[in-house]
Parts: structure tokens; C-alpha cells; sequence
């Protein structure tokens, strides 16, 4: 089991903050453009595990070469059942740098939006706080 699905299942933030590299890449199923940055990707990433309910991993995708893994999920959110698919690749150093969601049916894809897009002003503040003066946060 790779250690970021043992981290997300644990529900164990700083490991999950660990593993990001410093200038890692959040692609959003529902966001126009990527979110830059390891403090903005990991208030996201507990932004996620605060709306999703019923969370698990239910298959791994690994490369042979190390350097790149898919972990499908099963979820809920707000009374819709949600199945995706986190993409990841790791740089050099073991970290993940670029971080790739996707998610369906639609209808859950939207319900997650409009949870997400409630949680956008904490995300925010937490990115800032994490980020002091070295690291833009936009949305």
C-alpha cells in the first residue's frame, strides 16, 4: 500500500502534507485552473476530507518505474455517491508534485463543487496562514 493511501485512510493531515513537494500542482475536477503550491494543495486536500463521507480506496495503480500511481475512491457527498480517481507523480525526491482528481457521475461532481466552494474561504485562510509571505494563494 503506498504510504499516501495509508496517510489519506489514517486521515492523517501531516503525513498527507508531507508528501506534497514544496511546489506541487492540485488539478480540481471542478476548478477551471490548477491550484500552485503545497500549503494551498493541503488546506484543499483536508477541505476534501471534511465534505467527503464514506471515503475509501478501493483500488491502486501503481508504475513499474515508481513515478507515477492512481488511487480510485468511493465517496459520498452531500447524499450522492461519488467515484474518482487520484493521479499522482512524484519528483526525484519521492514527493508528489503533481496531483490530478477526477471524479463522476456529474451530479456528484457538482454536489462536490458546491461543498468545496463552501469550504473555499477556510481553505484560504489555512493556505495563508501555512504559506506566511513565501507562497501566493489564489483560487
Amino acid at each position: 500500500m503506498h504510504p499516501f493511501r495509508t496517510a489519506v485512510e489514517n486521515r492523517d493531515e501531516a503525513a498527507i502534507e508531507a508528501l506534497l513537494a514544496d511546489d506541487v500542482v492540485l488539478t480540481s475536477p471542478v476548478a477551471f485552473k490548477p491550484y500552485p503550491g503545497k500549503a494551498l494543495t493541503a488546506a484543499i486536500l483536508r477541505g476534501v476530507m471534511r465534505v467527503l463521507e464514506d471515503f475509501a480506496y478501493v483500488r491502486e495503480i501503481a508504475d513499474p518505474n515508481g513515478r507515477d500511481h492512481a488511487l480510485v475512491f468511493t465517496a459520498t457527498v452531500d447524499g450522492r455517491q461519488i467515484q474518482g480517481c487520484d493521479l499522482l507523480h512524484f519528483d526525484e525526491e519521492g514527493k508528489i508534485d503533481d496531483f490530478t482528481v477526477m471524479v463522476r457521475p456529474l451530479s456528484a461532481a457538482q454536489a462536490l463543487a458546491a461543498a468545496m466552494g463552501a469550504q473555499f474561504d477556510r481553505i484560504a485562510r489555512e493556505a495563508a496562514g501555512a504559506a506566511g509571505d513565501g507562497e501566493a494563494v489564489g483560487a
